[in-house]
């Protein structure tokens, strides 16, 4: 994997994960309580052996370049680096990134000064483990010039994706994005004949695209100069399936796209369930992320079930259910959290608050449900969070609800007794 760099997209301003990204970019946005989105990516990259990262980004990036400069400081004597490159207005482009392929066209210039006879090209917030070795050999076997990702998905999903088409030979030969129902029954079964994808289910008759391309160098520079086109999936990769050999990699394993309020809470729910279909440990590759000098954490007369408890956190006679907990959470007495995910907090208060505030973390008495709560947040005393009407979308006071989830910000203050 030496002759492979990679790229790893930030993506926009992260609007669909809105509020979680209003002070952050979406690949640190944190998950699974103690992790951060772009610890997937580059810890899959240094487990193949791919040493050399960029993470592109224009919004918010702050917090992400804090993460990656604590955590990924790579062996000075291997050339291997993970560096961020935000996108910035020169002499002969004034714009910001406009895309996915933008960001890669405006970036080439820093990229191209390492040697790489193969580009592999990723998203920052998906939750998957692929081995990029096998991505990349496939690419070459295959003698593919551009190679995409892909699984099986059901119609449903299907509305909600890029759809190939395929020749009798397996190659790509069309690319469809977000196609709706009636388009769907047009274009028919999409899944290729032959031994590669004869394992899939009846269930899901269409191949989608994961937003994860392997290039070879000379393609891509040559996509880049040529295409006007900002983006991958809608504008690039159509036009070079009759110009070049564009094959896909069939990927079986758990993948999910966290890019909305939903998707994020869903993924981050399931961690806690038996037989979850993807956990962070792994005794032969783990996820990385930055190391911290927490203690263990404190329980005192709880009630545990189904949930994730990481480090540094007190919880103090209280009822936790299928919940995840981040670092330096302090649940209070009679509190009962059901469904929720609490990003955790960046430091300790030791019971001293500021005048007028109810305490760092999850007062007393309070009830939760269906909520996210980000980092350094102030629940009080008595408060009920638990949506019991409904709300699909909502902007409130110190709180909003997106696709029916409660969503309390980064330093949200919920006044003791309030009820949502």
């Amino acid at each position: 994997m030496h002759d492979t760099l990679a790229v790893v997209l930030g993506g926009g301003a992260g609007s669909r994960l809105f509020p979680l990204t209003a002070t952050r970019s979406k690949p640190a946005v944190p998950i699974g309580g103690k992790y951060r989105l772009i610890d997937i990516p580059v810890s899959r990259c240094l487990h193949a052996e791919i040493r050399r990262i960029f993470v592109l980004t224009q919004f918010n990036s702050a917090s992400l370049n804090r993460h990656i400069g604590g955590t990924y400081q790579l062996d000075r004597f291997s050339g291997g680096f993970v560096e961020i490159l935000a996108a910035e207005q020169t002499p002969d482009n004034p714009n910001w990134y406009q895309g996915t392929a933008d960001a890669v066209r405006q970036a080439m210039r820093h990229i191209t000064q390492h040697e790489a006879d193969y580009y592999l090209i990723l998203a920052g917030d998906h939750l998957y483990r692929m081995d990029y070795d096998e991505l990349v050999c496939a690419h070459k076997d295959t003698n593919a010039e551009i190679t995409i990702a892909a699984q099986p998905v059901d119609p449903d999903t299907a509305t909600q994706m890029g759809i190939f088409r395929f020749d009798s030979a397996g190659q790509i030969v069309a690319f469809e994005e977000k196609p709706d129902a009636v388009r769907l029954q047009a274009i028919g079964r999409s899944i290729p004949g032959g031994a590669t994808f004869a394992d899939h289910s009846d269930e899901q008759p269409f191949m989608a695209s994961m937003g994860i391309y392997v290039f070879s160098r000379r393609v891509m520079l040559e996509l880049l100069e040529r295409e006007a086109g900002h983006d991958f999936g809608r504008e690039l990769i159509p036009a070079a399936l009759s110009r070049y050999r564009v094959k896909p990699y069939l990927y079986r394993g758990y993948w999910a796209d966290v890019g909305t309020i939903r998707s994020f809470y869903e993924a981050n729910i399931m961690l806690g369930r038996p037989a979850a279909p993807f956990r962070f440990w792994d005794i032969n590759h783990p996820i990385y992320t930055h190391l911290r000098q927490l203690p263990g954490t404190r329980m005192t007369d709880c009630t545990v079930r189904n949930s994730v408890v990481v480090d540094g956190c007190y919880l103090d006679r209280c009822h936790l259910d299928e919940s995840i907990v981040g670092l330096r959470s302090h649940i209070s007495a009679g509190a009962y959290v059901t469904r929720t995910v609490l990003l955790g907090a960046d430091f300790y208060e030791d019971g001293n608050p500021p005048d007028g505030l109810p305490e760092l973390g999850i007062g007393k008495d309070v009830v939760l449900d269906r909520v996210i709560v980000d980092k350094n947040a102030r629940i009080g005393d008595g408060a009920r969070l638990t949506n019991a009407r409904g709300v699909e979308e909502a902007d409130g006071d110190g709180y909003y609800i997106r696709g029916g989830i409660i969503v309390v910000p980064k330093g949200g203050v919920i006044p003791p007794g309030t009820t949502v």
